[in-house]
C-alpha cells in the first residue's frame, strides 16, 4: 500500500469515527421518564393461585411511590405502551411449576418457580384482563389480573435513574 492510499484510509477512518461520535442520544430532557415497574405478588398453593393486587394500572398507586413523593401526585404518561410488571411468586407446593399468563391477545410464561421457593419474573402486559395459572397444576384454581391503561411517570422520583 502506497503512502497516498494509507493517508486516504486514515482520513476515511477519522471521518467515520467523527460521524459515530457525533450521533448523540435521541432523547430530550423534557420527555417523561418511563414508569417504575409495578409489583404483583402471586402465591401458589395446591388449591389456588392468589394475586395481590388484582388490579393494576387503573390509577396512581400509593404503593409504587417512594416515601419522598407520597404526598405529591404522579404525572401520567400519555402512552399506549404495555405496563412493566415485576411478578414475585411464592410456590408453597412440592411441585416445580411455571406461571402461564393468558388474555388481552397476549400469552406469556415465566421461568420455573421451584417447589417451596420464590421466583421473580418480568412481563410487559398491555391493558386488559388476564388469567394466571400454574403449569402442571390443573387442580390449582387460576387467578385473575386486570391491567389498566394508566401509566405514571417516574419524573418526580429523584432517586431513580
Amino acid at each position: 500500500m502506497g503512502p497516498g492510499r494509507a493517508r486516504a484510509f486514515a482520513v476515511i477512518a477519522v471521518v467515520g469515527a467523527a460521524l459515530l461520535v457525533g450521533c448523540g442520544e435521541s432523547r430530550h430532557d423534557n420527555e417523561q421518564r418511563p414508569n417504575v415497574s409495578t409489583r404483583v405478588s402471586i402465591t401458589i398453593n395446591s388449591k389456588e393461585l392468589i394475586v395481590q393486587p388484582t388490579e393494576v394500572g387503573l390509577k396512581a398507586e400509593k404503593t409504587q411511590e417512594i416515601p419522598q413523593n407520597e404526598d405529591h401526585p404522579e404525572p401520567p404518561i400519555k402512552t399506549d405502551k404495555p405496563l412493566d410488571l415485576t411478578i414475585v411468586a411464592a410456590n408453597q407446593t412440592a411441585t416445580d411449576t411455571q406461571l402461564k399468563i393468558t388474555g388481552a391477545g397476549k400469552d406469556a410464561e415465566s421461568g420455573v418457580v421451584y417447589a417451596h421457593s420464590p421466583g421473580t419474573f418480568g412481563f410487559n402486559l398491555p391493558a386488559g384482563s388476564y388469567t394466571i395459572s400454574a403449569v402442571k397444576m390443573p387442580e390449582a384454581r387460576p387467578a385473575h389480573l386486570k391491567v389498566g391503561s394508566y401509566r405514571a411517570s417516574s419524573q418526580n422520583d429523584v432517586l431513580l435513574p
